[in-house]
Protein backbone atom coordinates (compact mmCIF):
# COMPACT_ATOMS: atom_id res chain seq x y z
CA UNK A 1 0.00 0.00 0.00
CA UNK A 2 1.82 3.06 -0.73
CA UNK A 3 2.13 6.00 1.59
CA UNK A 4 0.70 9.32 0.71
CA UNK A 5 1.67 12.22 1.28
CA UNK A 6 -1.16 14.39 2.12
CA UNK A 7 -4.78 13.50 3.64
CA UNK A 8 -7.18 13.85 1.23
CA UNK A 9 -10.12 16.69 1.93
CA UNK A 10 -12.79 14.61 0.22
CA UNK A 11 -13.42 10.77 -0.29
CA UNK A 12 -15.49 10.14 -2.36
CA UNK A 13 -16.68 5.97 -3.16
CA UNK A 14 -19.19 4.53 -4.93
CA UNK A 15 -21.44 1.73 -3.11
CA UNK A 16 -22.31 -1.78 -4.45
CA UNK A 17 -19.25 -3.69 -5.59
CA UNK A 18 -16.91 -1.07 -4.32
CA UNK A 19 -17.69 0.25 -0.70
CA UNK A 20 -20.43 -2.38 0.07
CA UNK A 21 -19.96 -6.26 0.56
CA UNK A 22 -21.91 -8.59 -2.41
CA UNK A 23 -24.62 -9.13 0.18
CA UNK A 24 -25.20 -5.59 0.06
CA UNK A 25 -23.55 -4.60 3.92
CA UNK A 26 -21.07 -2.53 4.95
CA UNK A 27 -18.71 -4.16 6.95
CA UNK A 28 -17.64 -3.12 10.22
CA UNK A 29 -14.43 -2.70 9.17
CA UNK A 30 -15.39 -0.45 6.74
CA UNK A 31 -17.75 1.50 8.84
CA UNK A 32 -14.92 1.99 11.40
CA UNK A 33 -12.54 3.79 8.50
CA UNK A 34 -15.93 5.80 7.20
CA UNK A 35 -16.19 7.02 10.90
CA UNK A 36 -12.01 7.93 10.93
CA UNK A 37 -12.45 9.68 7.27
CA UNK A 38 -15.01 12.21 9.52
CA UNK A 39 -13.04 12.22 12.37
CA UNK A 40 -10.10 13.50 10.59
CA UNK A 41 -12.35 16.24 9.29
CA UNK A 42 -12.37 15.02 5.85
CA UNK A 43 -15.92 15.35 3.74
CA UNK A 44 -17.18 11.67 3.01
CA UNK A 45 -19.28 11.35 0.36
CA UNK A 46 -20.98 8.37 -1.32
CA UNK A 47 -21.41 8.25 -5.01
CA UNK A 48 -23.62 5.68 -6.47
CA UNK A 49 -25.80 4.78 -8.91
CA UNK A 50 -28.41 4.07 -6.08
CA UNK A 51 -31.62 6.02 -5.86
CA UNK A 52 -32.44 7.43 -3.19
CA UNK A 53 -35.02 4.78 -1.66
CA UNK A 54 -32.00 2.13 -1.24
CA UNK A 55 -30.05 4.36 0.74
CA UNK A 56 -31.13 3.57 4.20
CA UNK A 57 -28.40 0.54 5.37
CA UNK A 58 -26.12 3.45 4.09
CA UNK A 59 -27.36 5.98 6.10
CA UNK A 60 -27.70 3.32 9.27
CA UNK A 61 -24.45 2.60 8.93
CA UNK A 62 -22.98 5.93 9.04
CA UNK A 63 -25.64 7.14 11.16
CA UNK A 64 -27.13 9.51 9.33
CA UNK A 65 -24.15 11.51 8.67
CA UNK A 66 -23.29 13.18 5.32
CA UNK A 67 -24.25 13.63 1.86
CA UNK A 68 -24.91 11.03 -0.97
CA UNK A 69 -24.85 11.70 -4.80
CA UNK A 70 -27.06 9.29 -6.42
CA UNK A 71 -28.56 8.12 -9.38
CA UNK A 72 -25.25 8.56 -11.08
CA UNK A 73 -25.32 12.12 -10.56
CA UNK A 74 -28.84 13.26 -10.52
CA UNK A 75 -29.45 13.36 -7.10
CA UNK A 76 -27.77 15.10 -4.20
CA UNK A 77 -29.16 13.50 -0.75
CA UNK A 78 -28.72 14.54 2.58
CA UNK A 79 -28.58 11.33 4.74
CA UNK A 80 -29.43 13.18 7.74
CA UNK A 81 -32.63 14.80 6.91
CA UNK A 82 -33.42 11.90 4.47
CA UNK A 83 -34.29 14.41 1.65
CA UNK A 84 -33.41 15.24 -1.89
CA UNK A 85 -31.42 18.73 -2.31
CA UNK A 86 -30.47 19.21 -5.92
CA UNK A 87 -31.98 17.58 -8.89
CA UNK A 88 -30.85 17.04 -12.20
CA UNK A 89 -33.27 15.29 -14.28
CA UNK A 90 -34.29 14.06 -17.82
CA UNK A 91 -36.38 16.25 -19.82
CA UNK A 92 -40.45 14.58 -19.97
CA UNK A 93 -39.79 15.87 -24.38
CA UNK A 94 -36.19 14.04 -24.18
CA UNK A 95 -37.59 10.83 -22.55
CA UNK A 96 -40.21 10.13 -24.99
CA UNK A 97 -37.43 10.64 -27.93
CA UNK A 98 -35.05 8.25 -25.82
CA UNK A 99 -37.71 5.80 -25.38
CA UNK A 100 -38.79 5.95 -29.13
CA UNK A 101 -35.87 5.82 -30.92
CA UNK A 102 -34.57 2.91 -28.46
CA UNK A 103 -37.51 0.63 -28.95
CA UNK A 104 -37.66 1.36 -32.94
CA UNK A 105 -33.91 0.19 -33.77
CA UNK A 106 -33.39 -2.57 -30.58
CA UNK A 107 -35.68 -4.95 -30.34
CA UNK A 108 -36.79 -6.59 -26.68
CA UNK A 109 -35.74 -3.92 -24.53
CA UNK A 110 -37.95 -2.70 -21.67
CA UNK A 111 -37.73 0.13 -19.57
CA UNK A 112 -38.05 1.63 -16.06
CA UNK A 113 -38.02 5.14 -14.76
CA UNK A 114 -36.73 6.56 -11.43
CA UNK A 115 -38.23 9.54 -10.17
CA UNK A 116 -36.98 12.23 -7.22
CA UNK A 117 -39.84 10.35 -5.62
CA UNK A 118 -40.42 7.12 -6.92
CA UNK A 119 -40.39 4.46 -9.37
CA UNK A 120 -42.04 2.73 -12.35
CA UNK A 121 -41.33 0.01 -14.72
CA UNK A 122 -43.25 -1.37 -17.72
CA UNK A 123 -44.62 -5.03 -16.45
CA UNK A 124 -42.06 -7.41 -18.15
CA UNK A 125 -39.25 -4.87 -16.93
CA UNK A 126 -36.82 -7.82 -15.20
CA UNK A 127 -36.40 -6.67 -11.47
CA UNK A 128 -33.16 -7.83 -10.19
CA UNK A 129 -30.87 -7.66 -7.31
CA UNK A 130 -31.95 -4.82 -4.70
CA UNK A 131 -34.95 -4.24 -7.44
CA UNK A 132 -36.86 -7.52 -7.06
CA UNK A 133 -36.69 -7.16 -3.08
CA UNK A 134 -37.07 -3.22 -2.56
CA UNK A 135 -39.42 -2.21 -5.06
CA UNK A 136 -43.07 -0.67 -4.82
CA UNK A 137 -42.95 0.49 -7.81
CA UNK A 138 -45.85 1.58 -10.15
CA UNK A 139 -46.18 -0.68 -13.60
CA UNK A 140 -47.08 1.24 -16.29
CA UNK A 141 -46.86 1.63 -20.34
CA UNK A 142 -44.28 3.54 -21.78
CA UNK A 143 -46.16 6.71 -22.61
CA UNK A 144 -46.71 7.05 -19.02
CA UNK A 145 -43.17 6.55 -18.00
CA UNK A 146 -42.46 9.24 -20.52
CA UNK A 147 -45.07 11.78 -18.89
CA UNK A 148 -42.79 13.63 -16.48
CA UNK A 149 -39.09 14.41 -15.87
CA UNK A 150 -36.84 11.56 -14.31
CA UNK A 151 -33.39 11.16 -12.48
CA UNK A 152 -33.00 8.12 -14.32
CA UNK A 153 -34.08 5.74 -17.63
CA UNK A 154 -33.17 2.50 -17.71
CA UNK A 155 -32.96 0.15 -20.69
CA UNK A 156 -33.06 -3.37 -20.36
CA UNK A 157 -32.26 -6.35 -22.64
CA UNK A 158 -32.78 -9.91 -21.74
CA UNK A 159 -29.55 -11.62 -23.78
CA UNK A 160 -26.81 -8.91 -25.50
CA UNK A 161 -23.17 -8.22 -24.02
CA UNK A 162 -23.65 -5.36 -21.11
CA UNK A 163 -21.29 -3.52 -23.12
CA UNK A 164 -22.55 -4.05 -26.74
CA UNK A 165 -25.67 -3.15 -25.21
CA UNK A 166 -24.15 0.22 -23.87
CA UNK A 167 -22.26 0.56 -26.97
CA UNK A 168 -25.51 0.32 -29.21
CA UNK A 169 -27.86 2.99 -26.71
CA UNK A 170 -24.46 5.14 -26.92
CA UNK A 171 -24.77 5.14 -30.70
CA UNK A 172 -28.32 5.62 -31.11
CA UNK A 173 -29.13 8.60 -28.15
CA UNK A 174 -25.69 9.94 -26.66
CA UNK A 175 -26.38 12.87 -28.02
CA UNK A 176 -29.84 13.25 -26.30
CA UNK A 177 -29.02 11.49 -22.77
CA UNK A 178 -25.98 10.58 -20.79
CA UNK A 179 -25.48 6.62 -21.11
CA UNK A 180 -23.58 3.94 -18.75
CA UNK A 181 -23.83 1.12 -17.07
CA UNK A 182 -22.88 -0.96 -13.76
CA UNK A 183 -24.22 -4.36 -13.28
CA UNK A 184 -23.19 -7.14 -14.99
CA UNK A 185 -26.96 -7.67 -16.35
CA UNK A 186 -27.65 -5.81 -20.14
CA UNK A 187 -29.31 -2.59 -18.19
CA UNK A 188 -28.09 0.69 -19.41
CA UNK A 189 -29.08 3.70 -17.21
CA UNK A 190 -29.23 7.46 -18.54
CA UNK A 191 -29.12 10.55 -17.42
CA UNK A 192 -29.83 13.89 -18.41
CA UNK A 193 -26.91 15.03 -20.52
CA UNK A 194 -23.80 15.93 -19.05
CA UNK A 195 -24.93 14.50 -16.04
CA UNK A 196 -22.57 12.35 -14.34
CA UNK A 197 -21.22 11.05 -11.04
CA UNK A 198 -17.78 13.26 -11.61
CA UNK A 199 -19.87 16.22 -12.93
CA UNK A 200 -21.79 16.01 -9.22
CA UNK A 201 -18.98 15.63 -7.67
CA UNK A 202 -17.32 18.70 -8.92
CA UNK A 203 -20.17 20.89 -8.14
CA UNK A 204 -20.16 20.00 -4.19
CA UNK A 205 -16.57 19.84 -4.03
CA UNK A 206 -16.30 23.31 -5.71
CA UNK A 207 -18.62 24.67 -3.21
CA UNK A 208 -16.55 23.30 -0.29
CA UNK A 209 -13.54 25.09 -1.99
CA UNK A 210 -12.00 21.78 -2.77
CA UNK A 211 -9.79 21.07 -5.31
CA UNK A 212 -9.88 17.76 -7.61
CA UNK A 213 -6.50 16.84 -6.16
CA UNK A 214 -7.88 17.35 -3.11
CA UNK A 215 -9.75 14.33 -3.59
CA UNK A 216 -9.79 10.44 -3.32
CA UNK A 217 -12.22 8.49 -5.35
CA UNK A 218 -13.00 4.57 -5.45
CA UNK A 219 -15.25 2.43 -7.77
CA UNK A 220 -15.37 -0.23 -10.02
CA UNK A 221 -18.25 0.02 -12.91
CA UNK A 222 -18.14 2.15 -15.78
CA UNK A 223 -20.42 4.52 -14.29
CA UNK A 224 -17.41 5.40 -12.13
CA UNK A 225 -14.91 6.00 -14.88
CA UNK A 226 -15.69 10.17 -15.22
CA UNK A 227 -15.60 10.45 -11.34
CA UNK A 228 -12.29 8.42 -11.16
CA UNK A 229 -10.76 10.45 -13.97
CA UNK A 230 -11.71 13.58 -12.05
CA UNK A 231 -10.29 12.87 -8.80
CA UNK A 232 -6.81 13.69 -7.54
CA UNK A 233 -6.34 9.97 -6.41
CA UNK A 234 -8.34 6.92 -8.20
CA UNK A 235 -8.35 3.50 -6.37
CA UNK A 236 -10.59 0.53 -8.19
CA UNK A 237 -10.94 -2.63 -6.15
CA UNK A 238 -9.89 -5.86 -7.31
CA UNK A 239 -13.07 -7.33 -8.62
CA UNK A 240 -13.72 -4.13 -10.81
CA UNK A 241 -14.72 -3.83 -14.69
CA UNK A 242 -11.25 -4.48 -16.91
CA UNK A 243 -11.64 -0.80 -18.17
CA UNK A 244 -12.12 0.75 -14.22
CA UNK A 245 -8.95 -1.59 -13.56
CA UNK A 246 -7.05 0.19 -16.90
CA UNK A 247 -7.69 3.52 -16.01
CA UNK A 248 -7.37 4.05 -12.44
CA UNK A 249 -3.79 4.92 -10.49
CA UNK A 250 -4.33 2.10 -7.88
CA UNK A 251 -5.78 -0.85 -7.36
CA UNK A 252 -7.06 -2.37 -3.83
CA UNK A 253 -8.57 -5.30 -2.31
CA UNK A 254 -11.90 -6.90 -3.92
CA UNK A 255 -14.97 -4.75 -1.97
CA UNK A 256 -15.32 -8.76 0.52
CA UNK A 257 -12.00 -7.94 1.39
CA UNK A 258 -12.27 -4.02 2.44
CA UNK A 259 -10.74 -2.94 0.08
CA UNK A 260 -11.97 0.68 0.80
CA UNK A 261 -11.38 0.20 4.33
CA UNK A 262 -8.05 -0.86 3.65
CA UNK A 263 -6.69 2.33 1.85
CA UNK A 264 -8.64 4.91 4.13
CA UNK A 265 -6.90 3.24 7.41
CA UNK A 266 -3.48 3.68 5.50
CA UNK A 267 -4.05 7.40 4.91
CA UNK A 268 -5.81 7.94 8.68
CA UNK A 269 -3.80 5.88 10.96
Amino acid sequence: MPTHSSTPRLVATDLDGTALRADGTVSSRTAAAFSEVERAGSMLVFVTGRPPRWMRVVADAVRHRGLAICANGALLYDLHTERIVESHLIAADVLEEVVAQLRANVPDLTFSVEYEGGFAHESDFGLGGIGSKAVRGLRAGASTLTSRPCAKLLALHPGMDPDSLHEAVHELVGHLVTTTHSSGRALVEMSAQGVTKASALATLSSAHGIRPAEVIAFGDMPNDLPMLAWAGRSYAVANAHPAVLAAVDHVTAANDDDGVARVLEEIYR
